[in-house]
Order: structure tokens, then sequence, then C-alpha cells
């Protein structure tokens, strides 16, 4: 941080405080130079990582599409989707990858639903892992139950 009138890089923090609903933190400043002060503001850097599509494009990472996937797989069920929807959401900001493919993004809604509830994580394979019969169906309730059981 340098000073604005002088240039120096001698300053001193005077007064911290939240503001817009704790987003960003508004700093009042002093040049230990020539005494002027100044407002600065910090806020977060907050990216939006790229997915990567089955078929190879590219879009920005969108919670409501992940929210929606989720919502029709906890359709009454006693899951919270939205706060499975943020914890993924926050894992992937947490990664740091700038990019992640869609495949990994159903892999880890998949890995929160199990944790959540059986039928809720039954009804979202079927469609991220594109189940093509009752038998591929089975297998996944199979080794569902297995894991259950041990």
């Amino acid at each position: 941080m340098k000073c604005p009138s002088c240039a120096s890089d001698d300053i001193k923090v005077v007064d911290s405080r939240p503001v817009e609903e704790n987003n960003s933190i508004r700093r009042r400043r002093e040049c230990l130079q020539c005494h002027t002060r100044f407002t600065t503001y910090e806020v977060i850097d907050a990216f939006q990582p790229v997915v990567i599509k089955k078929d190879g494009s590219k879009e920005l990472f969108d919670k409501n599409k992940l929210l929606s996937g989720l919502l029709k797989a906890c359709q009454k069920r006693p899951v919270n989707a939205e706060s499975v929807a943020n914890e993924i959401e926050a894992e992937i900001q947490n990664s740091l990858k700038r990019e992640i493919t869609s495949s990994e993004i159903g892999d880890l809604a998949m890995e929160k639903l199990k944790e959540h509830d059986a039928v809720a994580y039954v009804r979202f394979a079927s469609v991220h892992r594109e189940f093509k019969d009752v038998e591929t169906f089975m297998k996944e309730l199979q080794t569902l139950k297995k894991e259950e059981d041990n």
C-alpha cells in the first residue's frame, strides 16, 4: 500500500470496520510521512472456476445448476439441498482449481448425498452415472447396502 499523496509505503491503519454485510472491510489509513489520511476497502477475491463438460465445452461454475439437480434428487427427502450445494461450492472454491470437470462435481455431489440420505444419493447417481437399465441400478443399490452393513 502506498500513500496517494506522497507514494510512501510507510502507512498505518487507524480504524477498521466491516461493511456490506461483513463482505468487505473499510480501513482508514494514515501516511506516517505526510500525515495524509485515506480510506481503502478490502474485499474477498472470489474466482469462478471453469467447468469442463463431457462434450469438452467450458462454462463458468453455476451453483444454481448444481442446486437444480440436487433439488430433484432430494425431493420429498429430509435433505437440505441448498446446504449440500453450499458445501460442494465451498469445497470447489477451497480446492483453488481454475478448472474442474462436471464429472468431478457430480462425484462430489454423490459423496455429500451419500453422507446425508441413501435415497437422494441413488436418485442423483442414476442421472450422474447414466444408468441404462435396472441391472445397473440394482448393482448400485447392492453396493450401497454392503457399505451400510459394514
